[in-house]
């Protein structure tokens, strides 16, 4: 099959040249429509409860994340220059296009009984002209207690304005230039007063976060250019390797763009990383095929032979090296999750596209391009690695209990490590805590308490179920923000409950001290003359409608809370859960806490299980492509602890320098252990080849080592090197990847050429 393939090949060479520009071409055309995803990424399958709570709350109430904030803190804040640039630059921002409604200090409201319902009035009508009108709306507004804790602390001088996204416009990327343009007038005001102004909400912290994806993915791509190609020439000392590299793995970078378009995905955290991991991943089979054609031109000088032979021995070798990569990509398409199905899918079909571009690509330029002179192909094959392989081989004939002796010392300090790791993931952990999106939310947390969503819903089960026996529904939601109060990590609540204390100051003439939810008969009273249940559609209606839906059977109690992390988040919600349930069990209310808080709760628990799921179906899926080509399962099973053992590394490393697993750092282990196996594909199909020649283990083993140990060095450094240069991402969880990753597989290439002929040698008797 080997010959046919090449002789396919090379006597179509221009024919598949053809093929290949065009396909280039036409995939880099599909690539320009690639967008970012302006989307929260779902991880949780639609199928899972929490995810199911949560898009039933969508659908009654909208997205729960549409929430930006920018806020300041200073004892001026009702200084008439300071209070004036926060009124304009609060109505400045009303008037964008998508932006639903503005809340702040300079733009509240207060509820005026009319003759036959409630009507809501500015609190501020007009922009003050003196300090003494100033000092008499700081004194108005302090007396709406409904307001403390949402817009302001009156206790250290802070204040926000809380601005409502229209949903349309938060999940396209009109928001991207909307957070821009607000930034630009919270700057002004800045400059203005003096005063530092932070920004935060999800819109705004998924906005920065989607330009940093955009700017890094550019990055990497000129840092992994730059990187595998300075060592390509280090290896090589030819440019024309380093150009015929760069531009196989170009090639590949258009075909990946164009799949992400052409599949409708989009530019996500993840799907971001594919353009360099696959120049990363591609450089090494350009490497092995080259190196192989030097070794064939060194043994008979005959291009045209030497080519036949190169992709007669290097492309199912390759092949199969190819698909254990795709493989630890593709397991992610088991997981139901969308966010990693996107990025497996894509990747995996983009190894394999490589792997065709490279087969085709290279033997045909080679075959136009003159012979290198004997210096230029020795380069790699000889000099300074020779003593090395040749001390390794030493070592697997004759010290094989010294070196299953480390291994073991190795592994046990390493299992120590993993029980260190913690499980733990923040929503904006991944960047570093000197970032603006980080310290902002920092602020909000102590000054607010938070700025991420969390959703209590009560559906209780009857139409006006909320206003029916007397108000018993708001009562009980009344008792469950009393028992939420408990928690420092959550926010006042927005609820039905509150916007009728609110009405009751209003109603009992504005005095504070009735932001109280009235005794029952007051409440019966009081709700035949409110909009919260005639429906009226006076604008003072508008918070119940967001709260409250249409049949007032079903309302929402909006939190917001810092971000605690999923250890923390967890621990108080199983305090909270026994808490509501013993508050409502004496009804048939169905209460559920939901919101992105939650979902990225889950969501972290749901990739740590994944975790487990997708290493084992790529350990037996690559243990099945091993067993097609070596038929030999006590040497597959065997020859897959050279591939675990750096993955087990790793993760005691994490433990010990305390890096969490998280979202992020997860897809570590399959990608790593993809890449991995490659180089025991590589190393067992040279120790074959040389046993079919007729070999004793021993020789044939000693012929494997020197034939395949130079390429398996090699292409290690390439892929470290490449994924080293992710550790410059303002992400913590891709640096952390990068790094982790380029240490999986130096160790892989260490275990691949010692622990694994050692292994075999031990094994003799069984044949591959």
């Amino acid at each position: 099959m080997g010959t046919w393939l090449s002789r396919i090949i090379l006597s179509n060479r221009i024919y598949w040249l053809i093929f290949l520009v065009i396909t280039t071409a036409l995939m880099g055309f599909l690539g320009t429509r690639l967008q970012l995803s302006y989307q929260i990424a779902r991880v949780l399958p639609l199928s899972d409860s929490t995810q199911l709570h949560y898009e039933e709350f969508k659908k009654r109430f909208g997205a729960d994340g549409a929430l930006m904030v920018v806020g300041f803190r200073s004892s001026q804040w009702f200084d008439l220059p300071v209070y004036q640039r926060w009124y304009d630059f609060s109505n400045q921002v009303r008037e964008l296009d998508g932006v639903k409604e503005v809340l702040s200090t300079a733009r509240l409201y207060t509820l005026q009984r009319t003759d036959s319902a409630w009507a809501a009035q500015a609190v501020v009508p007009h922009r003050p002209a003196t300090q003494a009108e100033a000092d008499s709306l700081h004194k108005a507004v302090m007396n709406l207690p409904f307001y403390e804790g949402l817009l302001f602390n009156s206790g250290s001088k802070a204040t926000l304005m809380a601005i409502s996204l229209d949903e349309k416009t938060l999940n396209s990327k009109q928001r991207i230039g909307l957070v821009e343009t607000i930034r630009k007038y919270g700057a002004e005001f800045a400059k203005g007063t003096g005063l530092e102004v932070h920004y935060s909400g999800l819109p705004s912290i998924r906005t920065e976060v989607m330009k940093k994806v955009s700017g890094e993915m550019k990055l990497f791509m000129a840092l992994a250019a730059l990187v595998t190609g300075g060592m390509v020439w280090l290896m090589f000392r030819s440019f024309r390797v380093v150009w015929i590299s760069l531009t196989v793995v170009l090639m590949g970078v258009c075909i990946s763009v164009g799949a992400l378009a052409a599949f409708g995905y989009e530019i996500t955290l993840l799907t971001g990383l594919l353009p360099p991991l696959l120049m990363v991943i591609g450089v090494p089979n350009c490497v092995f095929l080259i190196n192989q054609y030097h070794a064939e031109l060194a043994e008979h000088g005959s291009k045209q032979r030497a080519l036949e032979n190169t992709i007669r021995k290097i492309g199912l070798s390759s092949f199969l090296a190819n698909v254990t990569t795709a493989i630890g990509f593709g397991v992610f398409y088991f997981t139901n999750s969308r966010l990693l199905m996107e990025f497996g899918v894509v990747a995996a079909l983009c190894v394999l596209a490589l792997y065709v571009i490279c087969l085709l690509l290279v033997p045909i330029i080679l075959s136009y391009l003159p012979v290198p002179t004997q210096t230029d192909r020795t380069v790699l094959r000889e000099g300074r690695w020779s003593k090395l392989l040749n001390r390794i081989d030493g070592w697997v004939q004759h010290r094989r209990p010294v070196i299953y002796g480390l291994v073991t010392a190795i592994t046990l300090v390493s299992a120590l490590g993993l029980t260190r790791i913690r499980v733990e993931g923040f929503v904006v952990d991944d960047l570093p805590q000197n970032d603006p999106v980080y310290t902002d939310l920092r602020f909000f947390e102590q000054e607010f308490k938070g700025a991420l969503p969390l959703e209590v819903m009560i559906d209780t089960r009857k139409p006006n179920g909320l206003f029916a026996d007397a108000g018993r529904a708001l009562y009980k939601i009344r008792a469950m923000e009393r028992i939420l109060d408990d928690y420092p990590e959550i926010s006042k609540p927005r609820s039905i409950v509150d916007a009728i204390r609110f009405a009751y100051q209003a109603y009992r003439g504005g005095d504070a001290r009735y932001y109280v939810l009235p005794p029952a008969l007051e409440l019966q009273k009081l709700s035949r003359e409110t909009p919260i249940s005639t429906g009226s559609p006076s604008g003072s209606s508008s918070l119940v409608q967001s709260l409250v839906d249409p049949r007032k059977q079903v309302t929402r109690i909006s939190y917001q809370m810092a971000d605690i992390g999923s250890i923390r988040l967890g621990e108080l919600l199983s305090k909270l859960r026994p808490r509501l349930d013993s508050l409502f069990t004496d009804t048939d209310y169905e209460v559920s806490l939901t919101g992105h808080s939650l979902v990225f709760l889950k969501s972290n628990d749901y990739l740590l299980g994944n975790l487990y799921e997708s290493l084992l179906i790529a350990i037996v899926l690559i243990a099945l492509v091993g067993m097609v080509l070596f038929r030999s399962i006590p040497i597959i099973l065997l020859s897959k602890l050279p591939c675990l053992i750096p993955l087990l590394v790793t993760a005691g490393i994490m433990g010990y320098v305390d890096i969490a697993f998280k979202p992020s750092t997860i897809l570590i282990f399959s990608i790593a252990f993809g890449l991995a196996s490659d180089g025991t594909v590589y190393f067992l199909t040279s120790y074959r080849r040389h046993l079919g020649l007729g070999k004793a283990p021993k020789a044939a083993l000693s012929g494997a080592i020197h034939e395949t140990g130079v390429s398996l060095i090699y292409t290690a450094l390439i892929l470290a090197g490449g994924f080293a240069v992710f550790a410059a991402s303002g992400f913590g969880g891709t640096a952390a990847l990068g790094v982790l990753v380029a240490t999986t597989v130096l160790m892989a290439c260490v275990t691949n050429l010692v622990l694994l002929p050692a292994l075999l040698l031990s094994l003799k008797r069984y044949r591959v």
